[in-house]
């Protein structure tokens, strides 16, 4: 891994807006990127004002919910949903490199976290920092959720 797993007790509270949906065949790349898209396409056309970071949210039973932290709350009619997501302990892991490296350092990070007597479980988070052209140095952010001892 080329960063330290941070094990965090105390609690973070993320407000965001966007679209969930089922993922069909495993492929959660391509559903985050169809929620997101249709996300994007409603921020960008109604001006709202945002933070830039895509957050992913990774639910049971296969869900998945792509949004974006906003200035102030959207109207109803435009139908995003809002997702408010709370983790009272939780480890945090900067991936840095290309995004098709991260289900990778992922799995490392689930496996360090067991070694170290530590047991996951959903919601599991990635928030994508601002894109750059060098995906070597696309940051994400990857937040596991931590079963309470």
């Amino acid at each position: 891994m080329n960063g330290q797993t941070e094990i965090i007790n105390k609690a973070l509270q993320i407000d965001i807006f966007g679209f969930s949906g089922m993922v069909t065949n495993k492929d959660y790349v391509a559903t985050g990127f169809r929620l997101m898209d249709k996300m994007w396409q409603i921020v960008k056309s109604n001006s709202l004002k945002n933070k830039g970071l895509n957050i992913w949210v990774y639910e049971h039973g296969e869900k998945l919910f792509a949004g974006v932290e906003l200035d102030e709350s959207p109207k109803a009619e435009l139908g995003l949903e809002q997702k408010s997501v709370t983790l009272t302990r939780y480890a945090s892991y900067k991936h840095i490199g290309p995004y098709k490296l991260i289900n990778e350092a992922g799995e490392r990070m689930i496996a360090e976290l067991r070694r170290q007597g530590f047991e996951t479980t959903l919601p599991y988070i990635e928030i994508y920092g601002h894109w750059n052209a060098d995906e070597t140095k696309l940051e994400t952010e990857l937040l596991m959720s931590l079963k309470d001892d």
